[in-house]
């Protein structure tokens, strides 16, 4: 049996172990040493890689079985080590926060069924290969996620078609969501995180939050790992506080990796500092203004919840989306159902700032002497009604609601109002419906042809 030795740099990695080929002995064994640099092999006692994964700044990835449960099942080992020459202090600060990062992915991991279970975690201290000194290592073992990462798909099948696209979208905007909720931030959305196992079923790898463990050292470049050049935030980039809207800007960037086969850094334009990836990437323009949205350089102006991006997927995209059998998830069904409706807002939202913006203003004309000081008032009453619609804190439901009792309220006080004047309205509210169909119709032939 061979047996993969963990220690970072280790000339000769691989141990063939015959005798751990008995499964008696494989279970007996109380430990076995690397033949090269003396590091246990069977860590915690437990865990006995085969094979490297992958290997990173921070640490490594392998694959391992577990030799105390009957028939040593697979699982995931993940090896961290902290950066530089730390001090005893920032020795125990890297265990404590390993700790508790480590608890956190096991209780998110046990709640949400897209989230590797974790199994155990455990520190090593060890001799260095250099003298008189000590290595301390961190270890993650993770339920094992049989199937391709969307990097490796995205090479192998070549770019995502915008379902496909979509379906990604939607699923891990699900679990960002419970993340979120809890507390937590991903830091590091990308394709290589995004693991689509064997049966469709996608799962967020790779929790940010743990590497941070790695980069308790004070060097200044140690922070570069927690995230990847092209996927990150301005924020982030600047080592600034982080929050959902950071995840979500990297999913989108992800969204365009998967949609372009391009690597983000090639859909940014450093010298206008702005993304330029519309004409690589041909897709309805209510998800290019999402997509969009998603990316914008303030934390402010992107959407501030995964919550309201999977809003914005119903509200805004206008035409049903079909998603292939080989992509469906519990999900798609809902999708197209709040698409079929998003037109139907929109337009409802232009009949009431119409009928609202009328009557509101006749009201003002008769009650105000000054034709001047109303309309400025009647504006500012608009202008409110419609920032409110746009920031969902008046509902499509709600719109007749409000109507009406405006109505009701304006009719009681005598004189304000005549029969006309809601005729006026009516009238109003038709025009800006119309006026916002031309003005949605000459939007969306622009957008293709730009």
């Amino acid at each position: 049996m061979e047996v993969y030795c963990t220690r970072p740099r280790c000339a000769r990695p691989k141990n063939h172990c015959p005798d751990l080929d008995d499964t008696t002995t494989l279970k007996t064994t109380p430990q076995k040493y690397c033949t090269n640099c003396g590091m246990p092999l069977l860590l915690d006692g437990r865990y006995v890689p085969i094979e490297a994964l992958k290997r990173g700044g921070f640490g490594a990835t392998f694959l391992a079985r577990d030799r105390r449960i009957p028939g040593m099942p697979v699982c995931v080992v993940k090896q961290l080590q902290p950066a530089g020459n730390l001090t005893p202090d920032l020795l125990k600060t890297a265990e404590r926060k390993f700790e508790t990062e480590a608890e956190v992915q096991a209780d998110i991991g046990r709640k949400h069924e897209q989230i590797p279970e974790l199994f155990a975690y455990f520190p090593i201290l060890v001799s260095s290969q250099q003298s008189g000194q000590t290595d301390q290592f961190f270890y993650l073992v993770q339920e094992y996620i049989e199937g391709q990462n969307l990097e490796d798909e995205l090479v192998q099948k070549g770019k995502f078609s915008e379902q496909e696209a979509l379906e990604v979208m939607q699923e891990i905007l699900k679990i960002l969501k419970f993340i979120h909720e809890q507390g937590i931030i991903h830091r590091d959305i990308k394709p290589s995180n995004i693991m689509r196992r064997r049966d469709g079923k996608l799962f967020l790898l790779d929790f940010g939050a743990v590497k941070q463990i790695a980069a308790t050292s004070a060097s200044t470049s140690s922070s570069t790992g927690i995230y990847t050049v092209g996927y990150a935030a301005p924020e982030q980039i600047s080592g600034n506080r982080v929050f959902p809207a950071t995840d979500i800007y990297a999913l989108a960037a992800t969204i365009l990796n998967l949609l372009s086969g391009e690597d983000p850094s090639q859909l940014f334009d450093p010298y206008m500092n702005k993304w330029n990836w519309w004409k690589k990437v041909n897709i309805n323009p209510d998800l290019r203004y999402i997509l969009d949205k998603m990316l914008l350089p303030a934390v402010n102006d992107r959407f501030q919840s995964a919550n309201q991006v999977l809003d914005a997927l119903g509200q805004y995209l206008t035409s049903p989306t079909v998603f292939p059998t080989s992509f469906s998830s519990p999900g798609a069904s809902n999708y197209k159902t709040q698409a079929a409706f998003a037109i139907g807002e929109l337009l409802a939202g232009a009949a009431f700032s119409g009928f609202e913006g009328a009557l509101i203003a006749i009201a003002l004309l008769r009650l105000i002497q000054s034709p001047i000081v109303a309309f400025i008032l009647a504006s500012l009453i608009l202008s409110s009604l419609i920032f409110a619609q746009t920031k969902r804190w008046i509902s499509k439901s709600n719109l007749l609601i409000i109507a009406a009792v405006s109505v009701a309220v304006i009719l009681l006080i005598p004189g304000i109002v005549r029969t006309q004047d809601i005729f006026i309205s009516v009238i109003a509210a038709l025009i800006a419906i119309a006026a916002t169909a031309l003005f949605r119709l000459i939007y969306q032939f622009l957008s293709r042809i730009m």
